[in-house]
């Protein structure tokens, strides 16, 4: 394939892909744990991403109202829609979706020490600790006080000041004869 341009989140290819091209880039992309978006719905997903990443950093906010409610407000689009396309495409539901993000941002609190699992739990709007170690451990496969010990043994310390959880970070590739492909990394 030959392209013009390859930067942070872009590509942009030459010429128009052929139908076993598109096939062999799909696999290649699902590979490396990417995934070939038709453009419009490539732009749709990485918006929904973002609402959730902004949604979950402000954490305050989703005492207010539903996961669903507040991306259907900030995208101004029908929750079932978005769901239905976010689903398609992803294969997974924003809801499992958000779930990764906020035990992404559990991982980072954990390894960050400052804050107990209650206060951890409080922070981003769990309804109890209960309900957090068991998403927690429904995800990872561990308990949060082992992920805890397990790394702190390890020496991983996680880098703080960015701002960006690891899970959240979206990275789109556009090519400017339609198609593009959202990395969730």
């Amino acid at each position: 394939m030959q392209y013009k341009i390859v930067e942070l989140g872009r590509a942009e290819l030459t010429e128009k892909l052929r139908d076993e091209q598109r096939q062999q880039l799909r696999l290649a992309l699902m590979k490396s744990g990417l995934e070939l978006l038709g453009s419009a719905q490539a732009s749709l997903i990485e918006k929904t991403k973002t609402v959730i990443g902004e949604m979950l950093h402000d954490a305050a906010g989703l005492r207010k109202s539903k996961n669903s409610a507040y991306i259907s407000r900030k995208l101004c689009y029908d929750y079932s829609y978005l769901s239905t396309i976010f689903s398609e495409a992803t294969g997974g539901t924003i809801e499992q979706y958000t779930i990764e993000c906020r035990i992404e941002q559990v991982k980072q609190l954990l390894l960050q020490r400052q804050l107990s699992l209650t206060q951890i739990a409080y922070e981003l709007n769990y309804s109890s600790v209960a309900h957090l170690s068991n998403q927690f451990k429904k995800v990872t496969g561990l308990t949060p006080t082992v992920f805890k010990q397990h790394n702190v043994n390890q020496g991983i310390i996680p880098e703080s000041g960015n701002g960006v959880t690891m899970f959240c970070n979206c990275v789109s590739i556009v090519e400017t004869r339609g198609i593009s492909f959202v990395a969730c990394r």
